[in-house]
């Protein structure tokens, strides 16, 4: 806590000049922002079309939208910054002349408060971007000026063309704005300058400001900044108008060329797709095509119901041809065989078989009788042969049979297969010539439908850009912020002298309080005096401080205290003095020995003790012989001295002077004064290095003017006038002396 009161003292002793320092400040940036030129803004916000959004259950409009595109702000932003744009723009305003009426320190457009209206037809491009200057010296007549020149270009009357080197001039009076301000002063000077294109877009592009509301809404707004208000707020609405107008323009023109476009493809594609159907039609004449997968179809349906039939026939066939194997390997024993008859189903062979085992059976009845040489049985076995010849050769003409239909069956297959050799290629050219006209005709309807939808587009000649809030002329300026330029005036006022204080401290270096002195020396402080304020304070502090040395036994009887300091109004004198006179108001004899004579009396000479009150003595060591005492020399003096006094204190020649050294090595206690304020920190160790290296007795300090922050404004005052006032050098005695702030000692 201490050490930040320590750093604090210094700008608390400058706090009025903090104070005065924020005052100038802002003084200073109130006169700054009275001859400021301030710029008034306009914004306006426009809403862009949107990729989903258009007129109300259109869908056309949402396809067919040129400028739709999902990520649209920045393009659009970068448009409307552009140089293209506001060209458009400067087409449909007046900013091509600027009129100024000419003040001592600036300057005010006129613009919409102009009392006449300049026209200009320029020869020559070096008529642009200079301000000339108008002087109106009567009602009727005027003069123009080079600019930034005196020499006069030409002069003229209003109303009528004047001709000069550029070009022609034509200044008119506006008969309306005059009427209305009845109060005009019209005779004065003016500046008037016209601006070429590329210098009026580049100076509005500097002032213009566009940025979107939000990064996903599509919703940008435009500032511009003007000293005129009403310039601002035209301009931006202006943009904006132009903005949407180009859009449209932009949109019409596109569609105007897509209709003409896809007119003349259209007609070009309907030729192609006519050929192609031509094509297709002689093909399939020439061939006799009416179905390729028609006609493939019912051919593959009829290959595969002979195909079934071979495979029925197939199998028949080897089960017949099986049995008739069978059949002939043991025809001998027919009646033995139990042969498979499962390809041999037809209602004869199987009734043919019912008799001969009928025939079996009954024989086998007869045999029973008769036997095998009887005529019955003779029949039946004759009977039993001929059936038996008959399935034979039944099932041989069978077999025969069903070989020759497998035959004429895989005959027909291999005809109707040969009819799809050709069908690849008839389906490929076939394909070939649909895929072309496919395409043809796809393309024909998308451009027909395009064409239809750039029509109606064409005709529609309206825009999804909207202005939602249309700018206003301002009437409070946005820039010069008075407020933000006060405030921050006033803080670097603030942060400018407190700097200045901070860097004054650091400069000087000065020895401040006790934690200075102690934390560079290991001397320790004898005592302190404090900034005294009247001569009864003094008085009280000294008979304090006398009995707190005594009791230190720094002052003791026939001691001899040596008052020390590097300059007298550090403290030497006045301590020196004022401790004299606490210590004999105790009762003390008390002599005060001035070695350098700075408290030297007209009426007393050298070596010539004088009283100055009641047990106080002073003498005077002026004497060029004192100059040349040795030391032991100037013992004895002061030994005889002693005898008269019970305590002699020495006021001594700033140190490092010839006599400084020696009176302190002679002293029984030495104490050296520091001002608080006037002692710079480097002396405190000067004083370590003369104790260290001459051995003084007793070596302490005081400090002067203890805990003392005088005013730094007061100070700075007290510097200047010591600065540009030539002081002569005075001289002290003890009714006129100056210590500690310009007091008197009092005796």
């Amino acid at each position: 806590m201490e050490e930040n009161l320590r750093f604090l003292k210094p700008f608390i002793r400058g706090f009025l000049l903090i104070i005065l320092s924020m005052f100038v400040a802002v003084m200073a940036a109130k006169k700054y922002l009275s001859y400021v030129v301030p710029l008034y803004e306009s914004t306006t916000k426009m809403k862009l079309a949107d990729v989903s959004e258009g007129v109300q259950n259109s869908n056309l409009f949402k396809d067919f939208d040129v400028f739709a595109t999902a990520n649209k702000i920045a393009t659009e932003i970068e448009v409307l910054k552009s140089s293209v744009l506001i060209g458009k723009t400067l087409d449909s305003i007046d900013f091509n002349v600027e009129i100024y009426r000419k003040g001592k320190l600036k300057s005010v457009e006129l613009f919409d408060n102009s009392p006449f209206i300049i026209e200009g037809d320029f020869i020559s491009s070096k008529a642009y971007d200079k301000k000339y200057r108008l002087e109106i010296i009567s009602d009727r007549n005027f003069e123009i000026y080079f600019p930034e020149s005196e020499e006069m270009l030409t002069k003229g009357s209003f109303g009528e063309l004047v001709s000069f080197l550029y070009g022609h001039l034509k200044i008119t009076l506006d008969e309306k704005f005059i009427a209305s301000k009845p109060n005009l002063n019209l005779i004065d000077q003016y500046e008037f300058e016209f601006l070429s294109r590329q210098k009026l877009i580049s100076k509005i592009s500097t002032n213009l400001n566009i940025v979107s509301v939000d990064k996903d809404v599509a919703v940008i707004r435009i500032n511009y900044k003007s000293p005129v208000p009403a310039k601002a707020a035209i301009l931006v609405n202006a943009l904006a108008k132009t903005y949407t107008q180009d859009y449209i323009e932009a949109k019409y023109k596109a569609a105007e060329i897509t209709v003409a476009f896809l007119d003349k493809q259209l007609v070009e594609v309907s030729k192609k797709l006519s050929n192609a159907e031509s094509n297709i039609e002689r093909y399939r004449n020439a061939k006799r095509i009416t179905n390729i997968r028609q006609e493939t179809e019912t051919d593959l349906r009829k290959i595969s119901q002979l195909k079934i039939q071979q495979t029925n026939v197939k199998m028949n066939l080897i089960a017949i041809q099986a049995l008739n194997t069978y059949i002939q390997n043991g025809k001998d024993k027919f009646l033995e065989l139990a042969p498979n008859f499962e390809a041999f189903t037809d209602l004869l062979s199987t009734e043919i078989i019912k008799n001969i085992k009928a025939l079996q059976a009954k024989k086998k009845d007869l045999l029973l009788i008769y036997t095998p040489e009887e005529e019955s049985v003779k029949v039946i076995d004759e009977k039993i042969g001929d059936l038996t010849k008959y399935l034979i050769e039944s099932i041989a003409n069978t077999t025969k049979n069903l070989e020759i239909k497998y035959k004429n069956l895989s005959t027909d297959i291999k005809e109707f297969e040969k009819a799809f050799i050709t069908i690849p290629e008839k389906e490929k050219i076939i394909t070939l010539m649909n895929r072309e006209f496919d395409i043809y005709q796809k393309i024909y309807i998308s451009l027909n439908e395009k064409r239809i939808e750039a029509r109606i587009a064409k005709a529609a000649k309206i825009s999804f850009h909207r202005i939602i809030s249309p700018a206003e002329p301002s009437k409070v300026p946005t820039s010069p912020n008075r407020p933000i330029i006060i405030i921050v005036s006033a803080i670097m006022g603030m942060f400018g002298s407190t700097l200045m204080i901070h860097l004054v401290h650091l400069a000087k270096v000065k020895v401040n309080d006790r934690h200075t002195i102690e934390s560079k020396s290991g001397i320790p402080i004898a005592m302190v005096t404090p900034k005294l304020k009247n001569d009864q304070e003094i008085k009280n502090h000294f008979l304090q401080k006398a009995g707190q040395l005594e009791m230190k036994e720094l002052i003791r009887d026939k001691g001899v205290v040596c008052l020390s300091s590097f300059k007298f109004e550090e403290g030497s004198l006045f301590n020196a003095v004022h401790l004299a006179v606490a210590l004999s108001a105790q009762g003390r004899r008390v002599l005060l020995i001035d070695v350098e004579g700075i408290l030297k009396n007209r009426e007393s000479n050298n070596e010539e003790v004088m009283n100055i009150k009641k047990d106080l003595d002073l003498i005077t060591l002026t004497n060029p012989k004192f100059k040349s005492f040795t030391k032991v020399r100037m013992e004895h003096f002061i030994e005889d001295l002693k005898k008269s006094y019970n305590i002699i204190l020495i006021l001594n020649e700033e140190l490092y002077k010839q006599s400084s050294l020696l009176m302190m090595s002679i002293a029984t206690v030495n104490l050296v004064a520091i001002d608080a304020r006037l002692t710079q920190s480097k002396k405190i160790v000067e004083v370590d290095l003369l104790k260290e290296e001459y051995g003084f007795n007793s070596i302490q300090f005081i400090l002067n003017r203890f805990d003392y922050n005088p005013n730094l404004l007061k100070e700075l005052i007290i510097f200047v006038k010591k600065v540009f006032r030539n002081r002569e050098k005075q001289t002290f005695t003890l009714t006129d002396s100056q210590l500690q702030g310009n007091k008197q000692i009092q005796l």
